[in-house]
């Protein structure tokens, strides 16, 4: 070969070269074009990996009905023909204790409001619905996307009051009231609700009879009763209370200030000790009835009787006589 005919080669595998990709993308069918059969599309460069990358990840499949999981809607209703609780519910989801192989439910989802919804795994589940005390349970079985249940509570509401005979008003601060199971076990005790709860205050029950105690102070002012809560109705009740609130002081003359640092014991007919306290001034609410008073000062001792009237409060005054000191 010549010198002229191998510098005219080289130039041809040069041009041939430099056009590369761009002559393969000119050569490749335009767009709508169709391949023959049994030709193979020519690649696109630009989605092929480069060397030493790994190819890209597939895509999830975040819609495939195994990786659905069931939906639960929730809603609760305070009788059959109310419209739906839309606060004040307290929902908990709890697991079968099939499901787990354990011998208590498991909690696994809980929500606050009115109406809920909840996500979970296929499989049976324990749903119960709380409304202040009145509450409702229900079992349900996820195993499709979406389910709706509602929970019927059959509730009601209490309000509470307590006075003393005569429709005399007392201070609310010194009374509460504990809510009960109306029926007794074996051992004669109830269930307590509700423990403490102040006049005033609407309290939401299921339908049906509790046993009452109301407390009147800390002491011996108690008094006990049956009330019944109807559905979808708000039962007013008030509690009237045979007592009455003594104030005590020790005085060294009539009409004088009350001495301090002074003990005090109030004891019952039968001598049964009802309250002890130290200070000049103590205030005790007591029952109806008769008590005596034993008064400490400075090493002397003072006693004397008196009686309690429903509703008349009163404030005694101990005369610390010397004569009369033991």
């Amino acid at each position: 070969m010549t010198l002229r005919a191998a510098a005219s080669t080289l130039l041809v595998l040069l041009a041939v070269a430099a056009s590369g990709p761009a002559a393969a993308q000119k050569a490749g069918p335009a767009t709508g074009a169709t391949v023959p059969a049994g030709t193979a599309a020519p690649a696109n460069p630009a989605l092929m990996p480069f060397a030493g990358n790994p190819p890209p990840s597939p895509v999830p499949d975040i819609l495939s009905p195994q990786k659905i999981r069931p939906v639960l809607n929730l809603k609760a209703l305070v009788t059959e023909d109310s419209k739906p609780i839309r606060s004040g519910l307290v929902w908990r989801i709890f697991q079968d204790a099939k499901e787990n192989g354990e011998t208590k439910m498991k909690l696994v989802a809980t929500s606050a409001g009115g109406e809920a919804v909840f996500q979970l795994e296929p499989g049976s589940y324990i749903v119960h619905a709380a409304y202040g005390r009145a509450g409702a349970t229900t079992r349900v079985t996820l195993d499709k996307a979406e389910r709706t249940e509602t929970l019927v509570l059959n509730a009601g509401g209490v309000r509470l009051a307590a006075a003393v005979v005569g429709d005399l008003p007392v201070d609310p601060e010194r009374v509460s009231f504990d809510i009960y199971s109306k029926d007794a076990d074996q051992r004669g005790d109830r269930q307590a609700l509700v423990i403490g709860a102040k006049p005033g205050k609407i309290i939401r029950l299921n339908a049906d009879t509790y046993y009452v105690v109301s407390r009147y102070g800390d002491l011996n002012a108690v008094v006990r009763a049956e009330i019944h809560v109807n559905p979808g109705k708000l039962t007013e009740a008030t509690i009237y209370h045979k007592a009455a609130k003594v104030t005590l002081k020790l005085v060294s003359e009539k009409n004088g200030e009350a001495l301090a640092g002074v003990n005090w014991l109030v004891l019952s007919p039968s001598g049964d000790q009802v309250a002890e306290n130290v200070g000049a001034f103590p205030a005790f609410v007591l029952a109806e009835g008769d008590y005596s008073v034993v008064a400490k000062h400075q090493g002397k001792v003072y006693t004397t009787n008196f009686s309690v009237d429903p509703g008349n409060d009163r404030e005694l005054e101990i005369l610390a006589d010397p004569a009369r000191a033991q």
